[in-house]
């Protein structure tokens, strides 16, 4: 189990950033570890930016992850790693959703939507992790569940043990949604699918 690390969960509102966090943070903090935590929800209702940074270790001062000291970027949609990759380290990991949200602007012909982004970061020497999350999680029968195999990946990464989160699913979710988080957690720790950019 790697025995510390700085975590940018980045997504766009409804996409179950917070809902990952939360459920890393508790397991960590379970383990015994020092854990801080900050949201930013931004337009999160409207379809907006989120992030959430978590930071764990054996003592942890502060719940902010300064620029260029993130070991890793965990992105519930594609080009939200572009927009948050100051904060990665030289040497840290984007593990990415291929799931394509596209902003009003782009709708619009205003911008271009990124179509490139993970190959660009991995052309520029960062360990890129890349799955279609939310094809899978709707295989499995509910698209809300790709947050759970993106933290399945996640946690694999870290050497964290997949039981514990079982444990914390079965303990926080509804009955009802307990079985479809179950399997897309595991999806992650198998990494089903991972695909290289």
């Amino acid at each position: 189990m790697r025995k510390e690390a700085n975590i940018l969960f980045v997504g766009v509102g409804g996409q179950g950033t917070i809902s990952a966090s939360n459920l890393l943070s508790a397991a960590l903090i379970e383990l015994g570890y020092d854990v801080k935590m900050s949201e930013v929800h931004g337009m999160a209702q409207r379809g907006g930016s989120v992030s959430t940074q978590v930071r764990y270790g054996m003592n942890v001062n502060s719940p902010l992850i300064e620029m260029g000291t993130a070991d890793y970027i965990v992105s519930f949609e594609k080009s939200e790693s572009g927009r948050w990759l100051n904060y990665l380290r030289a040497d840290g990991t984007i593990i990415s959703s291929l799931h394509e949200i596209r902003p009003y602007s782009v709708n619009m012909g205003k911008e271009v939507y990124p179509e490139e982004i993970l190959l660009e970061m991995e052309n520029r020497g960062f360990k890129v992790i890349s799955v279609d999350a939310n094809v899978k999680a709707i295989e499995l029968g509910n698209a809300k569940a790709a947050n759970m195999i993106l933290l399945g990946i996640l946690a694999k990464e870290l050497g964290l043990e997949e039981d514990i989160l079982k444990n914390l699913i079965r303990q926080y979710f509804k009955p009802a949604l307990q079985e479809v988080n179950l399997k897309a957690l595991e999806e992650g720790f198998t990494r089903v699918e991972v695909q290289t950019v």
